[in-house]
């Protein structure tokens, strides 16, 4: 999944990339508050770690500027501030979770995950497609109780379509949903995973609506 990071101190920012990377995450990194609200105002982004502090437009403005522009990324605020008050004023502006500086990075991955799981309706870690399930904790697929081996971009692929099951994506919003800022991305890069999906599951998982994108299936075993 694709996290925009929004946080003004080099070294912090840095290692906050650098581990969110590790745990599998796509991270677009920008250090104020003016071109966070410009990134998230993109819908590219499955969630946002967005730092209190920032320059130019403080995150409890920028928060309050989504919100009211009803863009509902859902946003985990990061800061210093650890008196109440800081934190019941982020969360009434519109944050859906709070973490407070000094940060466990392994902590800040599982929230991002419950904070995507409940903004897509899902109430379990694994996510589960007919005979598929998906642990986006531990990157683990499998079939039939079966592992199947997935590449990084096949496993961010099945694990967009999950969260959406049912719904039409379009190869470019697959593409956001996939790829950070500086990869190259090949015009067939979608429908080679999407092929390389349908080997490995079945080709019946990923429906091909014509002239728009994919779906993935609610239930593959009557498709």
């Amino acid at each position: 999944m694709r996290i925009l990071l929004a946080e003004d101190d080099t070294l912090l920012g840095d290692g906050l990339r650098a581990g969110l990377r590790q745990l599998g995450f796509q991270v677009d990194w920008v250090r104020d508050g003016v071109a966070a609200e410009r990134e998230l105002c993109t819908g590219a982004y499955t969630a946002a770690v967005l730092d209190l502090g920032l320059p130019l437009k403080d995150g409890i403005a920028v928060l309050k500027s989504l919100r009211t522009q009803k863009i509902s990324t859902p946003i985990l605020v990061l800061t210093a501030r650890d008196a109440v008050p800081d934190r019941i004023l982020g969360l009434d502006q519109g944050a859906d979770d709070y973490i407070v500086k000094p940060v466990d990075l392994f902590e800040l991955g599982a929230r991002l995950r419950a904070l995507v799981r409940r903004s897509h309706g899902q109430p379990l870690d694994t996510l589960t497609v007919g005979d598929v399930a998906l642990c986006p904790a531990t990157r683990e697929v499998r079939m039939n109780g079966a592992p199947v081996s997935l590449a990084t971009r096949e496993f961010d692929l099945l694990h967009t379509l999950m969260l959406n099951p049912g719904r039409v994506m379009s190869r470019e919003q697959i593409e956001q949903h996939l790829y950070s800022w500086g990869h190259e991305v090949d015009s067939n890069a979608v429908e080679v995973h999407v092929h390389h999906l349908r080997r490995k599951l079945r080709p019946e998982l990923i429906q091909t609506v014509r002239g728009i994108g994919y779906t993935l299936t609610r239930d593959p075993a009557s498709a």
